[in-house]
């Protein structure tokens, strides 16, 4: 029997009973949409995590001179900055690599001063979508400075206003200028938010006396996920003279749990779908075996081969599980497609409340943009069919080992 007529043969098997059959596609059709909007939800949940944690603040490989992580030292620099960045930005592998300059001072408006730290960057570089100055379109001029809101409440301080710093050169001297607060700044990165005054790179250096030096920089990566294999790289050039190379993964390895903790959360939900894919096949095909007993019997009695009604009987749950897993495809890409371009505020859905949270250093936005890549999908749905199949497996053994005479009595 060709597979087509087969086929054919299989879908309308399974609609003489149309209300178990509705009842099943419900089910698997419910099951895969839940699934995939929980997937919508995790991966912007995992793509948001990795863009906040390096985005603003580690990029996806550092640089710096050896020690400077442990010690922080001022005069542990990398010499020879702006060369390096230069040839780091040359790289077909790199779409942006920032130098960075940290100092301690004391920032006072008035009699009082506050600890602060001095963040010298490549304004231009920063400003760049997802980077440490996103939307920040203020011009930083000579003597000008970028402040953390939440250090700019606690100094009663606002755009306009004129506060002295004071810090020490590495060189012994004594770090001291008057600077205009150009804009506040909120960012995803709690430490720059509290406690950063944020300058032109080369203001810091002559501040601080570091001429083209540099504390860090931060490289970006054309792909996210090579990040290990450029840092491996670029840790054995030359150019940059040893100094100590470490990807994002390396650098903040708690965060690499909580992205794993995302994986593991998926892979448990897709087991409770596939369990209740696999509850309602083999129901609904079990049922169907035990209703056409007699039927089995007349056809193997017939002459058919016991192989083709197992082969009928796979045919049928596939299509069940097939036909389940669009439907919920087709309903849950809807949804997710609905929420990506709408946003879910999760503050609004508890009640209100702040739109972020801080953790880990960090600040979170709550509201979520859920989207789908095509892997999820395929995903999903190989698992229904694959499930489909193992589900047969107990109903087709037992119509194969049907005596066909005791079946024509039952």
């Amino acid at each position: 029997m060709p597979s087509f007529t087969m086929s054919r043969i299989a879908w309308r098997n399974l609609w003489r009973n149309p209300r178990r059959t509705a009842l099943a596609l419900a089910a698997i059709g419910l099951s895969v949409t839940l699934v995939l909007i929980y997937d919508g939800i995790l991966r912007w949940e995992s793509d948001s995590m990795l863009e906040t944690i390096t985005g603003p603040m580690l990029g996806h490989v550092q640089i710096h001179a050896p020690e400077w992580r442990r010690t922080r030292a001022m005069e542990r620099t990398l010499r020879g900055a702006s060369r390096m960045v230069d040839q780091l930005r040359r790289d077909p592998e790199i779409v942006g690599a920032s130098p960075r300059v940290y100092a301690p001072a004391l920032a006072a408006l008035g009699e009082e001063g506050f600890a602060v730290l001095i963040m010298g960057v490549d304004i231009a570089q920063e400003s760049r979508p997802t980077r440490l100055l996103a939307g920040v379109t203020t011009p930083v001029s000579s003597h000008r400075v970028l402040m953390g809101r939440l250090l700019a409440l606690q100094m009663g301080v606002g755009p306009g206003a004129e506060i002295a710093l004071v810090g020490q050169g590495v060189d012994g001297s004594l770090a001291n200028d008057l600077f205009t607060v150009a804009a506040l700044i909120e960012t995803p990165v709690d430490i720059v938010n509290r406690q950063a005054v944020v300058m032109r790179i080369d203001e810091a250096q002559s501040l601080f006396v570091l001429p083209d030096e540099a504390h860090e920089v931060v490289v970006y990566a054309r792909d996210a996920a090579r990040a290990s294999a450029l840092a491996a790289r670029l840790r054995g050039s030359q150019e940059l003279g040893g100094a100590e190379v470490l990807d994002w993964q390396a650098l903040a390895p708690s965060m690499v749990d909580l992205l794993d903790l995302v994986q593991v959360a998926w892979v448990f939900v897709l087991v409770l779908v596939l369990i209740a894919a696999a509850a309602g096949v083999a129901n609904t095909m079990l049922m169907a075996t035990f209703e056409r007993t007699h039927e089995f019997g007349m056809l193997l009695a017939l002459g058919t081969a016991p192989s083709r009604i197992v082969r009928m009987i796979v045919l049928e749950s596939l299509a069940l599980g097939v036909t389940g897993a669009l439907l919920g495809t087709a309903l849950g890409g809807a949804v997710v497609a609905w929420a990506h371009h709408t946003g879910i505020d999760y503050a609004a859905l508890t009640g209100g409340g702040p739109s972020q949270i801080s953790a880990f250093g960090m600040n979170w936005s709550l509201r979520m943009y859920p989207r789908l890549a095509l892997v999820d999908i395929t995903r999903a749905v190989v698992a229904v069919m694959v499930t489909s199949i193992v589900a047969s497996a107990w109903p087709a053994a037992r119509a194969a080992r049907l005596h066909p005479a005791r079946a024509l009595r039952d």
